[in-house]
């Protein structure tokens, strides 16, 4: 076993707890704070691949004395891999997004303190949390332990949401409660029924069961499963129906907390996304609602962004539709559609990271992100403005940036499996992406200053200074050089393939 691998999990978790108890002393929950945060990216790079079994329960091999208390289906095949203990994986792919995902938080983190006014213990124990949450998620072969992983993460962006002290933000917390009271148990129902048609809830031993006959795939408890498990991954990802609240929550969280909220819906997008395909691939239908509700992400992310005059709000429903091009990787179902699709999810974490950065630098200045209100910023920081600018090139797809190189190869993944439609509509939104974006940026930084804008004189903090430089050279060197983040993606892609 693999002893580093649970300490992705257990040291932000225990950072939580210990900074919620040091809540009063803002010099000692900073000076934690940013060495945790330093340290988060640095454990996976550390970490050789392999499981881990909590409690040092490895699977059954070859002991037949057990066949009396297990389900029936089980043979004495199935027992060299059947797990009774909750397992973490960890290959190429979980390093590759828990590091992206450590870099994210680390920024997030970073530039919290200095744009709030007093470090709040509670606040950075929802951080932490949230993130030691969807790493678990990543790394759990386990459907259930996700659940709960999930349910922990739901729960630390509805306290985010709450402490931003933004306008409307309890309303919008207690909406995404209520629809959590509502998305969550649906999964939670779909993961009982699974556990009752298979006898266990490590996806490992699903898989195995069902590929090799042991259950009934087409079952009617199954295909209720399916059905069920599918719609709590829509809420859980804020794919259709939920890409509204989503979109809300970002708007109403503070700007480096949205960066952190994107990265933990895109990584819960891609965990309970390849767990579904692990466990239903033989369902042929699966691959079509995949892509049915991926379209509808783009198509409806970017009309409703249109429409925004919340510069906060219209990045968020582009983030919901830029997650209709990872799910469109998914749903072709190739293997090389399916490692553009996770490295457009990779991209989406980076690009959409420096734009809730960037653009809050925004709302620093001005306390407000009303573009009806804004322009002529461009004149405080001109170098900022253009690194925004930049961001919004890597969103659309403007090479030589990261988003190109992702968004090309999903187009010539759908283009070598027979979907030439496809590629048609994923070039129109980048196109209409890219105009969307160059619209706003102009309001923002172009137009004429209004009279009655008020911009602050104080300077924007060097840690954000810093956090969108280095995220900005994260796109260009990942555009520059894809292979970084795809030699990372092929092998895990191949082997679920």
């Amino acid at each position: 076993m693999n002893e580093l691998i649970p300490l992705m999990v257990i040291i932000p978790i225990a950072c939580a707890l210990l900074l919620n108890l040091l809540h009063r002393k803002d010099t000692t929950v900073k000076l934690f704070a940013i060495i945790v945060a330093i340290v988060l990216p640095i454990i996976p790079l550390l970490s050789n691949f392999g499981l881990h079994y909590f409690g040092g329960h490895a699977p059954l091999i070859d002991n037949s004395t057990l066949l009396g208390t297990l389900p029936n289906f089980i043979s004495d095949s199935y027992l060299d891999i059947f797990h009774p203990a909750v397992t973490y994986s960890y290959e190429s792919l979980q390093k590759l997004f828990i590091f992206v995902l450590g870099i994210v938080a680390f920024f997030a983190i970073f530039t919290s303190l200095n744009e709030t006014k007093k470090v709040s213990g509670p606040y950075m124990f929802l951080m932490f949390m949230g993130t030691a949450a969807v790493t678990a998620l990543l790394l759990s072969d386990d459907i259930f332990h996700m659940f709960v992983f999930f349910e922990i993460a739901a729960l630390t962006q509805v306290g985010i949401i709450l402490v931003s002290s933004t306008k409307g933000n309890y309303e919008t917390a207690l909406k995404y409660m209520i629809l959590g009271s509502i998305g969550g148990p649906i999964l939670l129902l779909g993961i009982g029924f699974l556990l009752g048609a298979v006898g266990s809830v490590n996806i490992t031993d699903i898989s195995y069961a069902i590929s090799n006959g042991l259950v009934n795939p087409f079952s009617h408890t199954l295909l209720i499963a399916f059905g069920l498990i599918f719609f709590g991954w829509l809420y859980a990802s804020g794919l259709p129906p939920f890409h509204t609240i989503k979109s809300s929550i970002y708007s109403k969280a503070l700007p480096h907390s949205a960066a952190l909220l994107q990265s933990f819906t895109v990584i819960t997008f891609v965990a309970i996304g390849i767990a579904v395909i692990r466990i239903f691939s033989y369902l042929q239908f699966m691959n079509t609602a995949i892509l049915l509700f991926s379209l509808t992400a783009m198509v409806l992310g970017i009309t409703m962004a249109i429409m925004q005059t919340d510069i906060r709000r219209m990045i968020g429903f582009l983030a919901v539709g830029e997650l209709g091009y990872i799910g469109l990787g998914l749903g072709i179902g190739t293997t090389l559609s399916i490692t553009a699709g996770l490295f457009q999810a990779v991209n989406e974490i980076i690009i959409t990271a420096l734009l809730f950065i960037g653009f809050g630098t925004v709302l620093y200045l001005t306390k407000t992100s009303d573009t009806r209100k804004l322009g002529g910023l461009i004149a405080q920081n001109p170098k900022v403005a253009i690194m925004v600018l930049l961001g919004g090139f890597a969103l659309a797809g403007v090479p030589p940036l990261n988003g190109f190189q992702s968004k090309l190869m999903l187009i010539q993944a759908s283009l070598d499996a027979g979907f030439p439609e496809i590629s048609i509509i994923a070039i129109l939104v980048s196109i209409v992406t890219f105009m969307t974006f160059m619209k706003a940026f102009y309001i923002v930084y172009l137009k004429p200053k209004p009279n009655d804008l008020v911009i602050s004189n104080e300077s924007i903090p060097k840690s954000t200074i810093f956090s969108i430089v280095i995220l900005l050279i994260l796109c260009l060197i990942i555009g520059l050089f894809p292979h970084l983040v795809t030699d990372n993606i092929y092998p895990f892609v191949e082997g679920l393939v």
